[in-house]
């Protein structure tokens, strides 16, 4: 199959300018520019964007056992958008800091679920929230074996991380994707990739 490639387009804005409209926990920041429109006419818009560095994300698998690990912990923007509990189910994840995407999940994979793994693939990467947030998230999956749990995992507690460690066949974390039990995107998407591609 060939594949189609499309046109680099042109430059879409012009006179950008950016102000901080609150950086407490991570940067929030007001850009006001000139968007180029379809009919070759420049319009002045205004958004808003939020800036919490980028992130990776792993998925741990067991062919053997077709099993998967993924964490539950408390997430307060869920809780102030229905969710009734907080909680929720997720893939390993962490943001980058200064270091490069692998050195970081590596380190998230041990300090969350105590799994010190050795080599990690990198699958894609993706914006999560583009209408609002600058993240790319690097993503990863990693095969584990019952001898490369080193920790009970957990979390880093000066972080104030309460993390709980999950171990749960293929088909039940899919079927959790269906009742809505899982909910959070970067892990569904973990999930349906090492399905389709026959990986579990």
């Amino acid at each position: 199959m060939t594949s189609m490639k499309f046109p680099m387009p042109e430059r879409k804005i012009r006179n950008l300018k950016t102000e901080v409209l609150s950086d407490h926990w991570y940067t929030l920041r007001k850009a006001t520019f000139e968007y180029l429109k379809k009919d070759g006419s420049w319009e002045v818009q205004t958004r808003e964007a939020y800036d919490r560095g980028n992130g990776a994300t792993i998925l741990l698998y067991n062919n053997a056992n077709r099993t998967v690990i993924l964490t539950r912990q408390f997430r307060i923007p869920t809780y102030l958008n229905g969710n009734d509990s907080g909680m929720l189910i997720e893939s390993c994840a962490g943001l980058l800091d200064a270091e490069n995407a692998e050195d970081c999940i590596k380190r998230e994979t041990e300090e969350e679920t105590g799994y010190k793994i050795g080599s990690v693939q990198k699958i894609f990467e993706a914006y999560m929230s583009p209408g609002s947030v600058t993240e790319v998230v690097h993503f990863f999956i990693a095969g584990y074996t019952k001898s490369m749990k080193v920790t009970a995992g957990g979390g880093a507690h000066d972080e104030q991380e309460e993390i709980e460690v999950l171990e749960l066949p293929i088909e039940r974390a899919i079927e959790m994707i269906a009742d809505g039990e899982i909910k959070d995107g970067k892990t569904i998407m973990l999930l349906q990739y090492v399905q389709l591609k026959g990986i579990l």
